[in-house]
């Protein structure tokens, strides 16, 4: 495993036998039946209702990440990438298994909830404080992330209600908040996939910064380009199993070869 004979450095995510479990009804459909589904996971240990289908997600993964490390997380849709990454930032509870963590994890894109009424700026004031950002803070790192997500090179969007956005330009914005703190565990999923090639470096630039000021960046990403350029270690899981963890280019010739990716 990439997690052995790492004497000396600090972990910051252990993930031991991580199992994770979606409870379906088969026979929910139209509004509500995610929730419904949810409920249902949440009360897992009051047995589970006729009718409801078990979803195994994730199956007895295990890894230890350190500081300083950027980890690509590969594999097919419906591999279980995502639902790794929401279970490390504590939004989904495990079936079986734990998760232990140094420092708070930050999922791209959750901690930095954006709001559909409200203008650009104030929505990095609001994404910028739920990261736990102080309004100093925000006040000083305002314009840096307005430059960043470079929404306004064709106007001045950041004065305008988010629901004018187009997908990427909120995206871009999302991942500008996240990338203008400093994290203990920041996770990115798809991001990089947003955009133009010039915000896509500007992207992977910060990635490596984080690294430096000790932080750990997962990130997943169907561009195998994106993971070579930014990670030094790469996960592959298929149906929710762990099949690889080791160093990026290994991983994915390995990966490339078996999917013809």
């Amino acid at each position: 495993m990439a997690d052995e004979n790492k004497q000396g450095r600090v972990p910051t995510v252990i993930a031991d036998d991580v199992h994770i479990v979606y409870r379906v009804n088969a026979g929910a459909g139209g509004r509500g039946s995610a929730t419904a589904a949810l409920n249902r996971m949440m009360k897992r240990g009051k047995g589970d209702a006729p009718g409801v289908r078990k979803v195994h997600a994730v199956r007895g993964v295990s890894f230890t990440s350190y500081r300083g490390e950027a980890i690509g997380l590969i594999g097919t849709n419906g591999s279980g990438k995502s639902t790794l990454l929401r279970a490390i930032a504590g939004l989904l509870p495990t079936e079986q298994g734990k998760v232990y963590t140094d420092g708070q994890p930050s999922l791209l894109g959750v901690n930095a909830a954006l709001m559909n009424d409200l203008t650009g700026e104030r929505n990095v004031i609001l994404g910028g404080l739920a990261m736990g950002m102080t309004r100093e803070e925000i006040r000083e790192r305002y314009q840096q992330i307005v430059d960043f997500s470079g929404i306004n090179e064709k106007g001045d969007f950041i004065t305008l209600p988010m629901r004018t956005y187009s997908s990427g330009m909120a995206a871009r914005l999302r991942f500008s908040i996240a990338a203008a703190k400093d994290h203990d565990v920041l996770m990115i999923d798809e991001a990089l996939a947003t955009g133009d090639r010039k915000f896509q470096i500007r992207s992977e630039q910060r990635i490596r910064e984080l690294r430096k000021e000790a932080g750990t960046v997962f990130l997943v990403s169907h561009s195998n380009k994106s993971i070579r350029d930014t990670c030094d270690r790469v996960l592959w899981l298929e149906k929710g199993e762990l099949l690889m963890d080791g160093p990026t280019d290994e991983v994915l010739k390995a990966y490339e070869k078996e999917t013809g990716r």
